[in-house]
This record gives C-alpha cells, sequence and structure tokens, in this order.
C-alpha cells in the first residue's frame, strides 16, 4: 500500500464527514455555572483550551507540542477529549481521527524493538511509562465510544500499547520514583487489556514496600517526584480497586501544604534531587488534592484546591492541559465539598530533613540544616547550602548562604538543626590538617603509593593519607542562631576558630525588584554590599527590611569551595546578590522584617 504524507492525509479524512457515523455523547458535558466549589466553569474553560491545542496541532503540526519526547501521549489524550465531549467544536469531527491516527503512526514510528521510547534515556522502561498515562487516558476515553469510524485508529494504537506492555513487565528502572511510575502504566494498560501479566508486575513492585518517612517524604524528599508519587498510588488505587494505596498521597499531600508558600511556590531546599536548586508549584498536585477532597470528602483539601485554582500556573497546567483526567475519571468531575479553614499561623519543625517552616499570614520563613552527610556532591542526596529564606507576599529573599575561605572548603552546612527555646541552631565544625610523613614501614623507594582522598575529604593524591600522621590542624566553628518573632526574624551568625579567615554572607533576594541602601560591587554584575544600616528590597508594592550590614572585606568569588571549583562549577544563581563581609572571630545579627 502506498504511504501517504500527514497533509494528504487529512485532506482525504476531510471528505469523510458525510460517512461518519455520529454516536451519542458520552456525558462528558456541563450544568449549571459555578466556579470553585461547582465543576462546570472550570469544564468549560479546559474544554476552550483543550480545543485550541487542538487547533493549534492542525495549523502548526508537531511545531505545536509541548512536553518534548512525551508529546505524542499528550495530544493523543488531548484529541481523544476533544472528539468525544459533545462540548468540543471538534466533538466527532473527521479531521481529529486523522491527527489521531497521526499521532499513533508517530508513536509506532519512534517505538524501538524492545517496546520502548528514546524519551529522555534511551530505550528506558520508566520514561516509556511516563507516555503511558495520558495516552492510556486517551485510549480509554476512545473506548467509551461506540463509533466505527474509530476502529482503525483504536487497533493501531491497540498493538502500540501492548509493545509497550511487553517492556513494562521486564524492564528495569533507575529511582524510587520509577518503580511507581512503571505500575502506573500498567494498571491503565491492565485497565484497556486485562492481563494478569501486568498485575503480577505491579505486585513485584509493590512488594517492597512503600516507604514514607513520619512526616511524609517519600524517599527522595522531592516536590517534582511526590507529585510523580501521589499521581501513581491513586491511579494504582483507583485502577486496581485498592483504597488502601490512598495512605501514602493522604499523608504526603497533608504535609505538602506547610511547604506551601501563599502564592502556591513549594520549598524544595530539603530534596535530594534536582529541584533542591530550583522551584516548583503546589498547581501539578491540584488534581490529588480534589481526587482525595472528593473521595474523602476532606473540607481541608478542598480548601487547598481552591486556593490553587488562583495560583499563578493554574491556567497553564490545569485548564489548557487537564481535561482528558476530568473526562476518564469521574472522581475528578464531582463538585468538591465545602472547604475548611486550613492555616495560615504556624510554624512546623520537619524532624526528618532538619527543615523549619514559619508562616504569619502572608510571612514565611524557611530554616534549613538537613543535608547527607558526608558530602557527596551527585543527584540522589541532599547538598544544598540554603539554610535560610524568607518571604513578605510578593519581596523574595531567596536563600541565604555563608562562606568563608577557609582552605577552600566551600558554603556552610550545618549539621543538623537544634530547637531550643523558641531558637533555631545551626552548627558546623569543619577541620583541616597538615600531614607528616609516613611511618618509615610504609615507606618505598619509588614514591608510588596509594590514591586516597585527603583526611578532610577536598582533594585526592597518591599520598596514602589516610596512613599518615596529623599535625597543625585547623578549625573554623560556624554556629547560626534563628529567633521569629510575628514574622519579623532575627538571624545570629557566630564564627570562630582560627583567626583572620575571611567570612562571607550571602544573600539571594528575587530577579525582579529593587534594592535600596546597598553599594553596588562594580563587577559588572548584580552584585551589591550592605557595608552598613539598613537594606531594602521591594517588589510589587512589597518590602523586606533587612541590617545592619557589615563590610570588612571585598571576597565574594570561588565561594562555593573545590568541591565544586575544580570542575570549573557554581551553585551561583540569577538574582540580586547582597553580602555581608567579616573576619574571624566574627560575630554579627541580622535581622529580618
Amino acid at each position: 500500500m502506498k504511504k501517504i504524507n500527514r497533509s494528504t492525509f487529512l485532506k482525504q479524512t476531510f471528505g469523510i464527514g458525510s460517512a461518519m457515523y455520529l454516536m451519542p455523547t458520552l456525558g462528558f458535558a456541563s450544568a449549571g455555572n459555578q466556579r470553585h466549589n461547582g465543576i462546570s466553569s472550570l469544564w468549560q474553560e479546559m474544554v476552550k483550551a483543550n480545543d485550541q491545542h487542538v487547533q493549534n496541532l492542525l495549523d502548526k503540526g508537531d511545531n505545536a507540542n509541548k512536553h518534548g519526547g512525551r508529546s505524542y501521549g499528550y495530544n493523543f489524550a488531548m484529541l481523544a477529549s476533544a472528539y468525544c465531549c459533545s462540548d468540543s467544536r471538534f466533538y466527532e469531527a473527521a479531521e481529529v481521527i486523522g491527527l489521531l491516527d497521526y499521532t499513533a503512526d508517530k508513536l509506532i514510528e519512534n517505538q524501538r524493538p524492545d517496546g520502548t521510547i528514546n524519551a529522555g534515556n534511551l530505550e528506558s522502561p520508566p520514561d516509556t511509562a511516563f507516555i503511558m498515562e495520558p495516552l492510556c487516558a486517551g485510549v480509554y476515553i476512545l473506548s467509551q465510544k461506540s463509533d466505527r469510524a474509530l476502529a482503525p485508529v483504536k487497533k493501531k494504537i491497540k498493538g502500540f500499547v501492548l509493545k509497550t506492555g511487553e517492556a513494562l513487565v521486564v524492564g528495569g528502572i533507575h529511582t524510587p520514583n520509577h518503580r511507581w511510575v512503571v505500575c502506573h502504566a500498567l494498571a491503565r494498560i491492565n485497565q484497556l487489556y486485562p492481563d494478569p501479566q501486568y498485575v503480577d508486575r505491579i505486585d513485584e513492585w509493590l512488594s517492597e514496600g512503600i516507604y514514607l518517612d513520619k512526616d511524609g517524604h517519600y524517599p527522595e524528599r522531592s516536590m517534582n517526584y511526590s507529585d510523580v508519587e501521589n499521581n501513581a498510588f491513586i491511579a494504582l488505587g483507583r485502577l486496581l480497586g485498592r483504597p488502601e494505596l490512598y495512605d501514602a498521597p493522604r499523608k504526603s499531600l497533608e504535609m505538602t501544604y506547610y511547604y506551601m508558600e501563599p502564592n502556591g511556590d513549594l520549598v524544595t531546599t530539603d530534596s535530594r534531587r534536582q529541584d533542591q536548586y530550583s522551584h516548583r508549584s503546589i498547581v501539578v498536585q491540584y488534581l490529588h488534592y480534589r481526587y482525595l477532597a472528593n473521595y474523602d470528602q476532606n473540607g481541608r483539601f478542598a480548601k487547598i484546591c481552591q486556593l490553587i485554582e488562583g495560583f499563578p500556573g493554574f491556567d497553564r497546567i490545569i485548564v489548557e492541559e487537564a481535561l482528558f483526567h476530568f473526562m476518564e475519571d469521574g472522581m475528578l468531575r464531582k463538585d468538591l465539598p465545602e472547604g475548611e479553614p486550613v492555616p495560615v499561623d504556624f510554624e512546623k519543625l520537619f524532624t526528618t530533613s532538619s527543615l523549619a517552616r514559619i508562616r504569619r499570614e502572608n510571612t514565611t520563613a524557611t530554616i534549613f540544616g538537613g543535608v547527607d552527610w558526608p558530602l557527596i556532591i551527585a543527584s540522589g542526596r541532599s547538598v544544598s547550602p540554603n539554610f535560610f529564606s524568607y518571604r513578605k507576599g510578593n519581596a523574595i529573599l531567596w536563600y541565604m548562604r555563608m562562606s568563608a575561605s577557609f582552605f577552600s572548603m566551600g558554603h556552610f552546612r550545618s549539621q543538623g538543626l537544634r530547637h531550643e527555646n523558641g531558637k533555631y541552631h545551626l552548627y558546623q565544625k569543619l577541620e583541616a590538617p597538615y600531614y607528616q610523613p609516613l611511618p618509615k614501614s610504609l615507606r618505598n623507594k619509588d614514591g608510588d603509593y596509594e590514591l586516597t582522598p585527603s583526611v578532610d575529604g577536598r582533594f585526592w593524591s597518591k599520598m596514602a593519607f589516610d596512613k599518615r600522621p596529623l599535625s597543625n590542624v585547623k578549625t573554623l566553628e560556624s554556629k547560626v542562631t534563628v529567633e521569629e518573632y510575628n514574622g519579623k526574624v532575627d538571624v545570629l551568625f557566630e564564627v570562630s576558630g582560627l583567626e583572620g579567615v575571611s567570612v562571607t554572607v550571602e544573600m539571594c533576594f528575587d530577579q525582579a525588584g529593587q534594592l535600596k541602601g546597598v553599594e553596588p560591587a562594580y563587577d559588572g554584575e548584580d552584585n551589591y554590599f550592605l557595608t552598613d544600616g539598613q537594606g531594602v528590597f521591594e517588589k510589587d508594592g512589597d518590602r523586606i527590611t533587612f541590617g545592619p550590614g557589615i563590610k570588612e572585606h571585598g571576597r565574594i568569588r570561588r565561594l562555593d569551595g573545590e568541591k565544586y571549583s575544580v570542575h570549573f562549577g557554581s551553585l551561583r544563581t540569577e538574582g540580586n546578590h547582597v553580602y555581608l563581609t567579616g573576619i574571624t572571630p566574627f560575630t554579627h545579627k541580622l535581622t529580618f522584617q
């Protein structure tokens, strides 16, 4: 059979409208006109946005893709939604079948011989599983519609899904959350084409146990991947009829609220993954809160849903992309229960990650002392030097760090977080030795010794460091004490030990906004000194006042330490950077209000 390109196929498809077998609506139509507790107006907004995406696909083809290598899975789901939703202007439209067929062809074209897809990692079962959530939702939506015009595309996509299932029942994973992503995909495939091998594989992974610490963190302590895990466990509970799997998402989502800033941003400082240096929004967890709010009739979760609907990103993440979720899951289509108040004035210490959260209405503070020791720079370990952040409305101090010119050992990272008498205590002791000659019995005339790390972990050399006597050990003790009262915060620095060491306190304020009372560093970048007195950061009518300042030296470079600089790396982020500097013994109190 002669192959035709997408353009020709769509032109031919447009001409078969009179031959379409138009079937009754699936019942995915709106009623009423509410917004917060009612589904109707949200539904209408989602349908309109979904239609716009379909139109973009018709106009721009693959240039309208929004999810990289996973786009075809999402496109299939959004096209299926448009075709099957009676409120859509593309309801039962012939051109949508053409796009569905084209999308199925692209998926098949990109499928590897083992059933996987290269979408991130190569021939990766978990990356392929990520595609299957939207894709299988779209296939399920189509399966509920008896329309002979859909038969060819249903048959085509079934072949793709079954081949993927073969890969997922034997394929491996890399990270903790990947286990549940694969299980999620298998549960969806099993919903479409039931087979005991899918459930057997799910049970094999589940038998390893679901880890959640007493605060509500999954192993990766990541707001990025807790979304993935909550999503998977809710889907597994729903599709397999195992509501006990909802326990982990419930606990995770209860905790997540306390990580939420007033504008919906989530604190990620204690993450063990890449998001420890980035920002995440609670908007991505909306569907999980909504499902459990309705399933449990949980008024607190309903209130959080209502808050999320007003946050930045809700239109893009939910309104523009979530129609297929609502169409394939009736629990999401239910009206939310009556919302119950959630706390906006609290102080919460998460002992498992040594992170404290304080909120006083629109003012928040975060204190962190829970990096993973020994300090090893790798994905899967918590290494962030950001030990304090502070917000007043739109005015944001993203983070505070401290570094000393002590043998290039880098940033201060606390060895835990202690809460006593209303104060939070952070502490680190550094030791840097010098090395004596090897014992005579261990010397060799060729000078060929074992390649080992220095005792302080700064570098490696063929010196057999672990066998050498130590001397001239230098120490640096750093203490940071944080005390909050009614939104005002004092941060006390005490650095002692070796005298004459340069200490630099770095504050990174939001990139947008205006600083006052500071002195430019004149290095062509967004660097400033607070030499004395009070500084002010203002943004959109909100302000943070901080001070007094101090400047005893000008060292603001190479703060990261040898572990980073040897690889030409830096932890510096975009923003307005303000520095306070001192010389040991160094004591200084900084107040934020």
